[in-house]
C-alpha cells in the first residue's frame, strides 16, 4: 500500500508539473492507472483530495484555477516550484563542514558526507575543505553506540509507534514500554528519547542506553499531540537533572569527579582526601550520583541520599 501511494503521489506530481494549462479532474483520473482503478467517483475523489492534501504538505505548489466553463483545473508551474540557487558563502560553508564531522562516529555519516559532496558539486566555497587538512585539537563528536538510536530516530521522523523492553535504574528486570517518539536528544554524552508512554498516559524520558532488545514499530497514529519542539528539549533537560530546584551537598574524594566539581556552586577543599560540594539539585542527580560509585558519598537532602542507596543496592542485587 505504502509504494503503491507513493508512485500514485509521483505520478499526480509529474502530471501537474508537465503541463502548460490547468487539467480537470477528470483529465488526471484518465492520465493516472491508480485513479481508474478507484471503485467509483466518490473513492476517486477522496484519494484525489487526499493526494493533493499530501503533495501541498510536501511543499509542491498547486494552483487551483476555474475555466469558461466553471470547471476547476489544476497544474503546478514549475517556476514556482523551483528552489533558488545554494549560495553559501566560507563561513556557512564551515559550518556545514563541521556538522557533517559532527556524526563521522554516527550511522547518519554516510548521509552527512554525501550531502556535503552534493553541495560541494553545486559550487559551495572550498572553505569547508580546510577542517579537512588542517589539525585540530578539538574535534566535534557526537557518540552514537546505542542500537536502539536509529530505529527511533526513523520512529520519530515518521512519527510512529514503538514497543521496546527498558530497564530503569533502580529496577532489577526490564518492563516493556508503548511509546509515541517525539524526539531524541544528547546531554552529556547520553541519548534520550522524549515522548508519550501510553501505558502511564503521561510525557516521558527514557535513556537509550537502558533499552533492551529490538525496537518494534506498530501501526497506527499518535493518540497524543506533539508539543512543539523547545518544550520537547526542556522536558529532556529536565528528567535528565538539567533543571536544578535546590541544591546538594556531598563528599567527593580527591582528584575524582571532574564533571560533578565543574557544575559545583561551591567546593570546601578537606585534608582527609574527601572535598565538600554543594551542586545543583534537580530531577535525575541520584542516576548521576550513582555512576561515580565510591567516589561520592550523599550528605544532604536525605531524600537524594535514599534515592542514591536504593539505587546502589539495585545494582548490587544485580
Amino acid at each position: 500500500m505504502a509504494i503503491a501511494k507513493s508512485e500514485r503521489l509521483m505520478n499526480l506530481a509529474l502530471c501537474l508539473l508537465g503541463t502548460r494549462r490547468p487539467l480537470s479532474k477528470r483529465e488526471l483520473r484518465g492520465s493516472i492507472e491508480a485513479y481508474l482503478e478507484a471503485s467509483g467517483d466518490d473513492a476517486f475523489n477522496r484519494m484525489f483530495e487526499r493526494d493533493k492534501d499530501d503533495l501541498r504538505e510536501l511543499g509542491l505548489v498547486i494552483e487551483t484555477v476555474e475555466n469558461l466553463d466553471g470547471e476547476t483545473g489544476y497544474l503546478a508551474r514549475r517556476d514556482s516550484n523551483r528552489l533558488p540557487p545554494i549560495t553559501l558563502d566560507a563561513e556557512e560553508a564551515a559550518a556545514l563542514g563541521l556538522a557533517a564531522k559532527v556524526w563521522q562516529q554516527a550511522r547518519l555519516a554516510g548521509a552527512a558526507s554525501g550531502a556535503l559532496q552534493k553541495l560541494r558539486a553545486a559550487g559551495m566555497p572550498e572553505a569547508g575543505d580546510s577542517y579537512d587538512t588542517q589539525p585540530s585539537a578539538l574535534e566535534p563528536r557526537i557518540p552514537v553506540h546505542e542500537a536502539a538510536f536509529e530505529p527511533l530516530m526513523l520512529a520519530c521522523r515518521d512519527r510512529r509507534p514503538v514497543v521496546f523492553d527498558y530497564r530503569k535504574a533502580n529496577a532489577a528486570r526490564p518492563e516493556t514500554r508503548q511509546v509515541e517518539p517525539w524526539t531524541l536528544e544528547c546531554w552529556r554524552g547520553h541519548w534520550y528519547l522524549a515522548g508519550w508512554d501510553r501505558d502511564r498516559g503521561a510525557e516521558r524520558v527514557f535513556r537509550l542506553s537502558r533499552i533492551t532488545g529490538k525496537v518494534r514499530s506498530r501501526a497506527g497514529a499518535f493518540t497524543a499531540p506533539v508539543p512543539d519542539v523547545v518544550t520537547v528539549r526542556e522536558t529532556v533537560e529536565s528528567w535528565a537533572g538539567e533543571t536544578a530546584t535546590r541544591s546538594a551537598r556531598i563528599r567527593l574524594r580527591t582528584g575524582c569527579g571532574y564533571p560533578l566539581r565543574a557544575r559545583a556552586q561551591a567546593v570546601t577543599e578537606g585534608t582527609d582526601g574527601w572535598d565538600e560540594l554543594e551542586i545543583p539539585y534537580g530531577h535525575g542527580l541520584d542516576a548521576w550520583l550513582v555512576e561515580f560509585g565510591p567516589d561520592v558519598v550523599v550528605l544532604e537532602p536525605a531524600d537524594l541520599r535514599a534515592d542514591v542507596v536504593e539505587r546502589l543496592r539495585a545494582v548490587a542485587k544485580g
